[in-house]
């Protein structure tokens, strides 16, 4: 599942019991994990904002829901220039504020992620004395016909490394200002 990536024993954990995806022979699969020297609470209230990814994803320009926000919820994204993709379709299949987690999959977009389904969750950890945290974020995809298995996953986890990067820059930042979002707004 890693694609050569090395975990430590924690992050092994953490991943057989909440990023368990079930490829078939036309999927790709991998998880990415990143520290961030910030509490687990503040990463969490980005992560958990389906309603506005733009937050610190750097390729997102726009979201609109449809709807109430909730299990079930579609949002409307639209995608900055640069990438192979203008909009994209997804539904919110899981938000677990006890355990941080967050589940998508992609319904739709003018784009070749097809079955696109992502985890990612949030985890507090100690980063040189600090509060810190552990974000995983796992995926599965289709192999898009013409590319490989290799091709489709390296694209993708490269999206997900530079969201990654991201978040933790804004989470950081916004640890050095001492701003947490309340868990409860939307």
């Amino acid at each position: 599942m890693n694609g050569g990536d090395a975990y430590s024993a924690a992050e092994a954990q953490y991943i057989r019991r909440h990023h368990q995806h079930e490829p078939t022979e036309n999927q790709c699969t991998s998880a990415l994990v990143k520290h961030i020297k910030a509490p687990a609470p503040l990463v969490w209230s980005l992560v958990r904002r389906f309603d506005q990814p733009q937050r610190y994803k750097p390729f997102v320009s726009r979201c609109v829901m449809n709807g109430e926000l909730g299990i079930g919820s579609v949002r409307e994204v639209n995608v900055k220039s640069g990438l192979p993709a203008t909009t994209s379709t997804e539904r919110l299949e899981l938000l677990d504020d006890e355990e941080h987690i967050l589940g998508v999959k992609i319904v739709g977009g003018d784009h070749r992620l097809k079955n696109y389904s992502s985890i990612m969750t949030v985890h507090p950890e100690i980063i040189d004395g600090r509060p810190g945290t552990l974000v995983i974020e796992s995926f599965i995809v289709d192999v898009p016909d013409g590319n490989t298995k290799d091709e489709t996953c390296y694209f993708v986890k490269a999206l997900i490394r530079c969201n990654l990067k991201s978040l933790a820059d804004v989470s950081e930042r916004m640890a050095v200002q001492d701003l947490v979002e309340p868990i409860n707004q939307f």
